[in-house]
């Protein structure tokens, strides 16, 4: 038997580098599986329509704030009809200096995707992080895969590794 082989569509942020780093390395975790890395200011409503599984990707700017390009697509977010469609969000931040609002925009993304009737996955353990505050929490979890390049860079291969081999299995 022959399934069809899911679209995965990774949208990223390609103004912020750090951001840019991951999502490459998140596609080259998923080895075969075929992952379109599209740049979320070029994205289109069809891009996010026309894939089965999202992964989003974003930075946590200033005091919790979403880069301007994902900050501008939140409106069109809102409208999208995602329904049956699987989410999986990363994100960046510092938890030494932005512990108040640790990697809040993953919370603000997996609002606009649930918003839009999508399916959050690959929510992953706070252990290991220490924070004050973050949007990302739900059920004393992150809703997505969170990186600290700033403080913590030597995590960052293992912790995708096994979020995307998570993913893996959630994407099926």
């Amino acid at each position: 038997m022959n399934e069809k082989m899911k679209k995965i569509g990774l949208f990223y942020s390609k103004n912020a580098a750090n951001t840019t780093a991951v999502a490459k390395q998140i596609q080259q975790a998923f080895g075969n599986t075929a992952v379109d890395l599209i740049p979320v200011e070029e994205a289109w409503q069809k891009d996010f329509e026309d894939c089965d599984c999202i992964i989003a990707g974003t930075a946590t700017w200033f005091d919790g704030e979403l880069p301007s390009a994902w900050d501008e697509m939140i409106p069109i977010l809102n409208t999208l009809k995602l329904q049956g469609k699987k989410v999986a969000i990363f994100g960046l931040g510092d938890q030494i200096n932005y512990p108040d609002n640790f990697v809040d925009g993953i919370g603000l993304l997996a609002r606009a995707f649930e918003s839009a009737g999508a399916t959050l996955t690959g929510s992953t353990a706070t252990d290991g992080y220490r924070f004050g505050q973050s949007l990302a929490l739900k059920a004393d979890r992150f809703d997505g895969l969170v990186i600290d390049v700033d403080n913590q860079a030597d995590e960052t291969e293992k912790r995708i590794q096994n979020w995307v081999d998570s993913l893996k299995i959630a994407f099926q």
